[in-house]
């Protein structure tokens, strides 16, 4: 497994090795040493599924206030997606920057994404579906949703407001200007 690190070495894009015969194929996803050696401490407590029937799907921008903070270790396992991180760190050169990453399965690239970034994705084709694993139980009071086409961040979904599949909660997310960051 190969790693490439982002803001200040926050975020770490981790490529898994791909051995491949006539069978099929063989990756190692997770591995607790690589971590380990990124120095990635979190203990991850919980695998999650999402599946999206539609292109243009979008999900976030979301994270959790402490105590309940997640860290997430995300992978495509079928289709492709648009990932997006936003730091809320306030004392940070790069808060309220957002990276963008395009994730699919067949880069096998998977995203670690420390507690105090905000998160969202979109699906860039039919029939997506995302694995992730997360260092904190889901905590719905703690939970929240900065507003995903917020003028301020300006991110660059590619997609046009209409088009996009969004739920409730995320279009009632709250502006990046009255967020106060809880890290």
């Amino acid at each position: 497994m190969e790693h490439k690190s982002l803001f200040d070495n926050e975020i770490k894009i981790i490529k898994s090795n791909l051995n491949k015969d006539s069978r099929g194929f063989f990756s190692e996803i997770y591995n607790k040493k690589t971590f380990v050696n990124l120095n990635i401490k979190d203990n991850f407590v919980q695998d999650n599924i999402a599946f999206s029937n539609a292109k243009w799907t979008l999900r976030g921008l979301h994270f959790q206030e402490p105590p309940y903070g997640q860290s997430k270790f995300i992978r495509v396992v079928r289709g492709k997606i648009l990932d997006v991180v936003v730091d809320l760190r306030k004392n940070s050169q790069t808060y309220g920057k957002f990276k963008v990453f395009e994730i699919t399965d067949k880069n096998f690239d998977c995203i670690y994404i420390p507690k105090y970034f905000a998160h969202g994705y979109c699906t860039l084709v039919n029939n997506t579906e995302v694995n992730y694993k997360v260092s904190n139980y889901y905590s719905k009071k703690h939970e929240k949703t900065i507003l995903w086409n917020d003028k301020k961040l300006s991110i660059p979904w590619n997609i046009e407001n209409n088009k996009a599949i969004i739920s409730k909660k995320d279009k009632n997310g709250i502006l990046f200007k009255v967020f106060k960051s809880p890290y």
